[in-house]
């Protein structure tokens, strides 16, 4: 079963189940991949699908910051709920050590040796770890390498 059909059984499941959250956070995520498919002319595989989830993932955390520092548990609760909905799609999320050990190999293996070669060493990882990452974990790894 492809993503997804899968993101399609999920949500008439979640209708029949009368789960309000689970329905708009699935149809906002088949939303966001049919404008990408229509924007780029394109039909999406679960890969790039992953790619999307994980956009939309990260932008509820992003937004769960902001909600806390506005005071607002109602929409933090929400948009946990929502970030929970859409891990269940992401693949298995890698530890703090996976990532550290992945950068510590790519940086070897593009011989990156000061601040630099930052770029070249960020754009070898993150197809490595689509989805299975968050940047600005990377992106701190990266740094604590290049720079000790």
């Amino acid at each position: 079963m492809s993503l997804k059909e899968r993101l399609l059984a999920d949500l008439k499941q979640s209708m029949k189940e009368k789960d309000a959250i689970r329905k708009s956070t699935i149809t906002m995520v088949r939303a966001a991949i049919l404008q990408v498919e229509k924007d780029n002319k394109v039909e999406l595989d679960d890969e790039e699908i992953i790619g999307v989830i994980a956009k939309q993932a990260k932008q509820r955390k992003d937004a769960i910051k902001e909600f806390k520092m506005a005071d607002r548990q109602d929409l933090v609760e929400q948009n946990n709920r929502e970030v929970e909905i859409l891990s269940a799609y992401l693949p298995q999320q890698l530890s703090e050590e996976e990532v550290d050990q992945i950068v510590a190999d790519t940086i070897l293996e593009v011989g990156a040796n000061s601040m630099k070669d930052m770029g070249r060493v960020m754009s070898a990882i993150m197809p490595k770890v689509k989805g299975r990452a968050d940047g600005a974990l990377i992106n701190k790894f990266v740094k604590q390498h290049l720079q000790g």
